[in-house]
């Protein structure tokens, strides 16, 4: 059975209001997944698709700011769209602090909320994409040698050949070929390009060290 490509899930108490949602959902074209408390949905199994929650602030239990909190750490490419028919102002200030992408008072016209899903959704593909190039850029960074990571770390320091090498305390044509190495593992076609990786990855200079190669 192939995966959804995009899953809107809803967590309210009130079946009415899932068993509609769930319609409105499914007849805009994406996967519906509605809950009635927020502990059936958390042991809902991750799926890693585009997705988003339409989230009923007042839920028996866990209610839906508590469970919030639990989304934004355990699945933050999950984008949220809180609806309630018992907003007030503090409350709306909280959830749109904590991340959320829209906070609509009931009822909700099914324009405004298509509209919301339809951002969330988008939303929720693009951090879908900057993980997976962080996990294949951590991979490439795993096939580096010791030495080849610190010769990348002072290389996008903006330290020459000759540099790296007295800071490492090995010569220039050792360095000239740990670096060749590292680029090609690290698939960087230029230093500009090997640079914005190291950012990506967050590699901080590490302090001087005279080793051997």
């Amino acid at each position: 059975m192939s995966q959804p490509s995009q899953i809107v899930f809803v967590v309210d108490d009130d079946i009415s209001v899932c068993e509609s949602l769930e319609l409105l959902i499914r007849h805009a074209g994406w996967q519906a997944e509605t809950f009635t408390t927020a502990q059936e949905f958390l042991d809902r199994p991750q799926s890693a698709v585009p997705c988003c929650l339409v989230l009923d602030v007042s839920l028996p239990g866990l209610n839906g700011l508590e469970l919030q909190k639990r989304v934004a750490v355990e699945r933050p490419e999950m984008p949220i769209i809180f609806i309630t028919g018992y907003g007030d102002v503090p409350m709306t200030v909280q959830a749109m602090k904590a991340g959320a992408v829209e906070f609509l008072t009931k009822p909700v016209s099914d324009e405004t909320l298509l509209s919301a899903i339809r951002n969330a959704i988008e939303r929720s593909q693009t951090l879908l994409g900057h993980q997976a190039e962080i996990r294949d850029l951590r991979a490439r960074y795993a096939l580096l040698t010791p030495r080849e990571r610190q010769v990348m770390t002072l290389v996008v320091a903006g330290l020459l050949n000759k540099q790296v090498g007295d800071e490492l305390g090995i010569s220039e044509i050792t360095v000239k070929a740990h670096r060749g190495s590292m680029m090609r593992k690290m698939q960087a076609e230029s230093l500009a390009g090997l640079v914005k990786m190291a950012a990506r990855l967050r590699l901080a200079r590490p302090p001087a060290a005279k080793q051997q190669s």
